[in-house]
């Protein structure tokens, strides 16, 4: 054991940055301004040779493992995605700032407890009411202050994620976008705040207009639950320009299982989505011409690997980009 080390402490390991593609290098230069690209975690040991310059057991990267992802060029953003299954502390967000640089934003998924109506877990409590759910006084002590505290600068989007929400609510999803707004409304401000549902009928013009009314800015989910990309863009159109967020999150016709079972180790496309790729790069590039920040966050279960589906993307943007500039 080192010198000074707690016993039972996480040992010291020391992660390597893989020398990034020539092709990444140039691809962050050319990004428009204002776009961020990151990926929804980063404690994958198939990502060798792409991110990392080793195998490095998935736990290791989990703790020491951002200061050599946020090297890869075209990443100033990840997703920390592990606050949803658990409330972390200050102490947890403040170790994650630590290793990454000024510049760089985490987009911060809020525990499920406040966002699922059912208790989770096994056993006679399994299906029970969650009395955290839409909780604004749990949601500011065991989310927004820890984030605050611990990230500092470097918080960018603090993002309630709603599961399926059921028939009670997707019957009459007024009821949902009410009991939504008044949660939103009693938030502290200063953070920039961000939706996402996995049900098509409450993205409805009501739940936009309740979005804005509190500042709340809507995430595009790309998942086999939610419609396409441009359908959730025109079903936006009323919603006014703002920050936008994308989570390109799993490849339509599979379960997080199947894509799971197929696309591991993540090293690799294995199943592309082109029409997805020019969809967020479309409006993307509408964001940035209307003076917003563009963050997407891509999953390892779009297609297969989320590093390099964020260079296909980032081309697809240079592109987009230039096609507008020579429009214009």
């Amino acid at each position: 054991m080192f010198e000074g080390a707690r016993p039972g402490a996480p040992r010291a390991v020391s992660v390597a940055a893989a020398e990034p593609s020539s092709e990444a290098r140039d691809l962050a230069r050319q990004l428009p301004q204002g776009v961020r690209l990151g990926t929804s975690s980063w404690h994958f040991p198939g990502w060798r040779g792409i991110v990392w310059a080793d195998t490095v057991a998935p736990g290791d990267l989990s703790r020491q493992g951002l200061a050599a992802y946020s090297q890869y060029p075209l990443f100033s953003s990840v997703g920390i995605d592990r606050s949803f299954y658990a409330p972390l502390s200050p102490r947890q967000y403040a170790a994650y700032a630590e290793q990454v640089p000024e510049r760089f934003r985490f987009v911060v998924k809020a525990p499920s407890l406040i966002t699922s109506q059912w208790l989770p877990g096994e056993g006679a409590f399994r299906g029970s009411s969650n009395p955290q759910f839409l909780d604004s006084i749990y949601a500011i002590e065991q989310f927004v202050e820890p984030v605050r505290v611990g990230l500092g600068a470097k918080a960018g989007t603090l993002l309630f994620q709603f599961p399926p929400l059921g028939r009670t609510l997707t019957r009459s999803p007024e009821r949902f976008i009410a009991q939504l707004q008044e949660f939103l409304g009693r938030l502290p401000q200063g953070p920039q705040y961000a939706v996402e549902v996995r049900d098509d009928r409450v993205i409805t013009r009501r739940f936009f207009a309740s979005l804005k009314e509190v500042g709340v800015r809507y995430c595009v989910g790309v998942h086999p639950r939610m419609p396409p990309v441009a359908a959730q863009a025109a079903a936006m159109s009323g919603f006014g320009s703002g920050p936008l967020l994308v989570r390109w999150n799993l490849k339509s016709g599979y379960t997080y299982e199947e894509a799971r079972s197929r696309f591991t180790p993540f090293d690799q496309l294995i199943d592309e989505d082109s029409a997805t790729r020019d969809s967020i790069a479309q409006l993307c590039m509408a964001t940035i011409a209307a003076g917003h920040e563009c963050t997407i966050i891509a999953n390892n279960k779009a297609e297969g690997s989320a590093p390099l589906t964020l260079v296909k993307l980032a081309q697809a943007i240079v592109t987009a980009a230039r096609h507008r500039a020579q429009a214009g």
